[in-house]
């Protein structure tokens, strides 16, 4: 008979080995925080890599109005310094009460903006340029940040020579992307006056607010800054923004108003969202603010 064992009435208790196997998370745990994580790093990466995607929507010729109506336009064709070849439409005034470089949004082409042509120079009596970055439109090449900043100081500078008139007492009128634009520009060489509509604080805080998830501060390669420019100009400014804005939260923009010099405006447009028309309130505050800008020098 087999020897009798003695039951002393106490469990047997797992060595270290066992005890740190009990421990250790189910292997499949382990693979799917391991695929989550290289899924997260490769979305990152791709988003960083095709950065210039996630900000400019070009529309190219011919998309868009290109006959519009009512308008005396003549085409206007430039090179940036860098050798990129612009399209813009210039709308002279016989006697302008301001000489405007308008520079757009991030979406569509000069094209889809008739309406704000049609109001500065029809109506407000001013000499307008409007102009496509590269990439939109008739423009050449591939937009970005750098480049439309390129564009636009080629775009003020053949307005300035076309007008006979120094580039600081252009009026720099932006929305959108283009505000920051503007901003940047006036920051830099100055201007006669400011208008800025829907526009933001920086590049970045917009990405942030949009992907939260995403380390958007500290992989975005390119910015616009306009609170950090902004402090540098010192002139009248105009600023315009919708409080239900989706695309661009009025708090941005409310940013780049506090950061900048008296003399300035804030018109809120009730309801207003980033891609709705412009109101008559926003029409009827940039015909007093061009009306009212201080003699030209």
């Amino acid at each position: 008979m087999p020897p009798e064992t003695e039951n002393t009435g106490v469990a047997s208790q797992p060595d270290d080995g066992e005890r740190k196997a009990q421990r250790r998370p189910p292997r499949r745990w382990l693979r799917a925080i391991a695929l989550f994580g290289a899924a997260y790093l490769l979305l990152v990466m791709l988003m960083a890599l095709f950065e210039n995607t996630f900000i400019f929507f070009p529309s190219v010729y011919p998309q868009g109005n290109w006959q519009p109506a009512d308008i005396d336009f003549e085409d206007a064709w430039f090179e940036t310094e860098d050798g990129a070849k612009l399209h813009g439409w210039y709308v002279p005034a016989k006697d302008p009460n301001a000489v405007v470089l308008f520079a757009h949004g991030n979406g569509g082409n000069l094209s889809d903006r008739v309406d704000t042509l049609d109001a500065l120079a029809n109506r407000f009596g001013a000499s307008v340029l409007i102009f496509d970055y590269r990439g939109y439109g008739r423009s050449a090449g591939s937009p970005s940040t750098r480049g439309i900043l390129a564009d636009a100081r080629a775009a003020r500078r053949w307005l300035a020579e076309r007008a006979a008139i120094p580039e600081s007492q252009i009026v720099l009128m932006g929305e959108s992307i283009g505000g920051a634009v503007a901003v940047h520009l006036a920051a830099e060489d100055g201007a006669r006056a400011l208008i800025l509509e829907g526009t933001f604080s920086s590049l970045s805080d917009v990405g942030a607010y949009h992907y939260p998830w995403l380390p958007v501060k500290l992989v975005m390669r390119s910015d616009l800054d306009s609170v950090a420019q902004i402090a540098n100009y010192r002139g009248p400014l105009l600023q315009i923004h919708g409080d239900a804005d989706r695309i661009v939260p009025f708090e941005l923009s409310k940013r780049v108003f506090d950061a900048a010099h008296e003399p300035k405006r804030l018109v809120i447009v009730p309801g207003g969202d980033h891609n709705d028309p412009r109101t008559g309130t926003a029409y009827r505050e940039i015909e007093r603010f061009l009306a009212e800008l201080p003699a030209q020098q």
